[in-house]
């Protein structure tokens, strides 16, 4: 369907919202769903199924239809992304099912880096990592693809996630407000020093998933790698820049 034919079925629905004209909206953009969720399974790797996620973002979809508003000029796919976003995170954050046991790795790991970036003045090396944690290389991959989830679901941060004002104000935020610009620079700032932390790999992942916005499968052919070192190149990026972003890390996931 073109943009004319989407323009035209909006306007329809505006005035009739029945359930026919509904259905033939969420599958007009049911792909927006799977776009979403493709990307948030990079991060919740293996801990969620991503039909699972579709599902929790299809209710996002439903709702941002129940709730735009043609006649505001928003995008609908900027709206709709966002409530998505906001319902899978949101029930992400109802189930609580993060264990405690990864939980403490997550704080293990963060101290190992910290006392060893002091010690050398650099960002560590996976092997000086798993020796400062007494465990095998292979147990630190596996004490990565673990954490990965606890990089972006906090508890606190996604309380409001879902709430109509955040969706709003996430629209309406001129793009060009000084102080969103302000925040923008330092963030460009901060991430240009970070990059120089990374190894080459990490850096092109870092570069096509947030610049580029490649997904998982499109990375792998790119480095002509598979899948799955992809999210450990992923990981270990967003571990390294953690300790650097420190609270800006939030403003990474959320551009």
């Amino acid at each position: 369907m073109n943009a004319e034919s989407r323009q035209r079925l909006w306007e329809e629905y505006s005035k009739k919202k029945t359930p026919e004209l509904m259905e033939k909206i969420i599958i007009e953009y049911a792909g927006l769903v799977k776009l979403v969720a493709g990307r948030l399974s990079m991060y919740l790797g293996y801990n969620v199924e991503y039909d699972d996620l579709v599902g929790y973002g299809t209710f996002g979809l439903i709702d941002a239809i129940d709730k735009f508003d043609i006649k505001k000029g928003y995008k609908f796919e900027t709206y709709a992304s966002l409530r998505i976003r906001g319902a899978i995170l949101d029930q992400i954050r109802k189930m609580d099912w993060i264990p405690r046991s990864i939980r403490q790795k997550q704080r293990k790991l963060d101290m190992a880096y910290q006392s060893l970036e002091a010690k050398y003045g650099r960002a560590a090396t996976d092997e000086e990592l798993a020796a400062e944690l007494e465990i095998s290389p292979d147990e630190l991959e596996s004490w990565m693809n673990q954490t990965k989830v606890t990089n972006i679901i906090s508890l606190d941060e996604f309380m409001e996630q879902g709430s109509e004002a955040r969706v709003e104000q996430s629209l309406t935020a001129p793009l060009d407000h000084p102080e969103r610009v302000v925040e923008q620079q330092e963030l460009k700032s901060l991430l240009i020093k970070t990059l120089d932390t990374l190894t080459e790999k990490e850096r092109k992942v870092i570069v096509l998933y947030y610049y580029e916005e490649l997904t998982l499968k499109e990375i792998s052919r790119v480095l002509d790698v598979s899948e799955s070192r992809v999210s450990q190149l992923h990981t270990r990026a967003l571990q390294k820049m953690k300790m650097k972003l420190g609270a800006n890390m939030e403003l990474l996931t959320s551009y």
